[in-house]
C-alpha cells in the first residue's frame, strides 16, 4: 500500500481547512481587537479537523473514539481559556507584539500567530489524518492503553487548571506562586497533561496502517511546550525570584514526582 497516495488528498484538504481557520480567526481577532483569541482557537481547531475528516472519511470504531477524545479535550480547553480571559485585557504576550511589530502588525499577526498556529495544528493532528485515511481494524489492547494514557493526561491538565484557577481567585494568594495540589509534584501539570493526552492519541492511532506516521503529533507538542512557547516562556517571568528558585529546585519541571528534600 502506498501511503503517500492515500494520505495526499487528506493532507491537501487539511491544508485548505487550516488556511480557512487561520483567515476566520484573524478576521475575528480584528473585530474584537484581541489576538489572544488564538489561544481559544487552539482546541477548537482540532475539533474542526475531527468533525471534518471523520464525517467524510472512515466511520470505524477507532475514528469514533478519537473524535470523542479530541472533542472532549478541545471543548474543555477552549471553554477554560475563554472563561479565564473574558474579564481580562489581552494577554501581555500579544500586547507586546502589537508594540514591537508596529506598522507590520497585521501582516505579522496573520503569519506568525494564525498561519503558524495552523501549521502546528496540522502536525499535531496527524493521528486524525492517519485514522481517517485508512481502513481500520477493530479496537485492541493498544487502543485501551491509549485511552488510559489519555485519561491520565486529561486528569492532570483539567485538575491542574482548576487548582490554579482556584488559587488565583483567592486574594490572599496575590503575588504568590502556586506550589500545592498537583503543582507540588510538577511545575506544569497542565503541560504534562497535554503532552500525555496526545501521546495517548498516538498510541490509539498506531494500530492504523502506517500509524507510526502519527508520532509527529506527540513529538511536536512536546517540543513546543518544553522548548518554545510553554515552559521557557512562562518561567521567564519568574526569573530572579527567590521563592520560584526554591520551588524550581524542589519540583520537577514536567514529569510528576515527589518534591526533592532541601
Amino acid at each position: 500500500m502506498d501511503w503517500t497516495n492515500t494520505l495526499a488528498p487528506i493532507l491537501g484538504q487539511a491544508a485548505y481547512v487550516s488556511l480557512s481557520l487561520a483567515i476566520f480567526w484573524f478576521v475575528f481577532s480584528l473585530i474584537i481587537r484581541r489576538n489572544d483569541v488564538a489561544d481559544v482557537a487552539w482546541g477548537i481547531g482540532f475539533i474542526v479537523y475531527a468533525i471534518f475528516f471523520f464525517t467524510l472519511g472512515t466511520s470505524s470504531e477507532r475514528a469514533v473514539l478519537l473524535f470523542f477524545l479530541i472533542s472532549f479535550w478541545g471543548t474543555r480547553l477552549a471553554l477554560h481559556i475563554g472563561l479565564r480571559n473574558r474579564k481580562k485585557s489581552e494577554d501581555s504576550r500579544y500586547q507586546k507584539w502589537r508594540t514591537e511589530w508596529g506598522k507590520w502588525f497585521l501582516v505579522r499577526s496573520f503569519a506568525q500567530v494564525y498561519l503558524l498556529q495552523g501549521f502546528l495544528q496540522l502536525l499535531i493532528a496527524a493521528p486524525i489524518f492517519v485514522v481517517a485515511a485508512f481502513e481500520q481494524s477493530p479496537l485492541g489492547i493498544l487502543d485501551y492503553c491509549g485511552i488510559l494514557i489519555w485519561g491520565t493526561g486529561f486528569f492532570f491538565e483539567a485538575v491542574g487548571d482548576y487548582q490554579l484557577a482556584q488559587f488565583i481567585q483567592n486574594p490572599k494568594n496575590k503575588g504568590k506562586i502556586m506550589t500545592c495540589g498537583l503543582w507540588s509534584y510538577t511545575r506544569h501539570p497542565n503541560y504534562f497533561g497535554e503532552i500525555t493526552q496526545w501521546l495517548g492519541i498516538f498510541v490509539i492511532a498506531i494500530s492504523s496502517p502506517f500509524g507510526w506516521l502519527a508520532i509527529i503529533s506527540p513529538l511536536t507538542i512536546s517540543f513546543l511546550l518544553l522548548f518554545v512557547s510553554g515552559i521557557p516562556m512562562l518561567e521567564k517571568k519568574y526569573e530572579g525570584r527567590s521563592d520560584f528558585a526554591e520551588y524550581k529546585a524542589k519540583t520537577n519541571a514536567l514529569i510528576p514526582w515527589f518534591s526533592k528534600k532541601r
